[in-house]
């Protein structure tokens, strides 16, 4: 059986406990799942989009089998009153950011409305969100991959593993919603100088370093993300006496040789 559920990142966020974790114990309210089912979680505002692809590992769960999450609810009093009823245990499949899975695109392809409670997916609008649901139909994707050995130097490339943490699509967009898309070290706006074209097109860097992240690492997209200009991203990665500077370094010597040229 497939299912479709909403989030809302106003009262908890999810995306951080995906992020850390890899499931959520979610409450069943009046869906009646069963283990292995598919659960497809559709993201409210501001995303509005199906981001996630679950598997039921669990059901009937009380309040004392499930790890609390406490911390991940932006509303305290909603966390009091969700420890009643049953819960089932959600393993992420996948997770993707991608406008085929749009509010706009799932109601052309038979949703009613915005998702409420617990839906069983079927017919056309089953077939649509399995066709879709993939890395390799994500067309949201900011290239945000910036490695010195990526870069070619007199025709020669090489190549560059992209890991886990590089492609969390969701995390890399959580941190979009939450700073926008202005560079968050020269200021640029892809949008005024692009038009339509530069909307919405930003980089993020990743401030703690990739090559530090172990499996262990818990990913935080407020702490850990930045958006910043393909530029600005490339010089970051560069290195001044074998040590990439900071962000607040690099703010330093744009401002040094604005004020230079000026």
């Amino acid at each position: 059986m497939n299912w479709l559920i909403s989030a809302n990142s106003s009262m908890f966020d999810h995306a951080s406990v995906f992020e850390h974790f890899g499931f959520i114990d979610w409450k069943q309210g009046n869906g009646k799942f069963q283990i292995n089912d598919f659960v497809y979680i559709y993201s409210t505002v501001p995303t509005k989009k199906i981001q996630y692809k679950c598997r039921v590992e669990k059901i009937n769960l009380t309040s004392s089998d499930i790890q609390r999450n406490e911390e991940y609810w932006i509303d305290k009093t909603e966390y009091q009153k969700a420890l009643t009823g049953k819960y089932m245990k959600l393993s992420l499949v996948e997770q993707i950011y991608s406008s085929k899975m749009s509010l706009e695109n799932l109601i052309a392809n038979g949703l009613k409305a915005a998702p409420q409670g617990s839906k069983k997916l079927d017919g056309n609008l089953l077939e649509y969100i399995e066709r879709n649901f993939s890395d390799s139909n994500q067309n949201d994707v900011f290239p945000d991959t910036v490695n010195e050995d990526s870069i070619s130097y007199e025709g020669i490339k090489k190549s560059v593993t992209v890991n886990k943490y590089e492609r969390s699509s969701i995390a890399r967009n959580k941190c979009i919603e939450r700073n926008g898309t202005l560079c968050k070290i020269c200021e640029l706006d892809f949008s005024k100088i692009y038009g339509d074209l530069g909307k919405g097109f930003i980089h993020v860097h990743h401030i703690t370093p990739i090559h530090k992240i172990g499996k262990e690492y818990k990913i935080d997209y407020v702490k850990d993300l930045i958006p910043v200009c393909p530029n600005c991203h490339a010089m970051l990665h560069r290195k001044i006496d074998g040590k990439e500077v900071s962000v607040e370094e690099l703010k330093e010597i744009i401002k040094i040789n604005k004020s230079t040229v000026a």
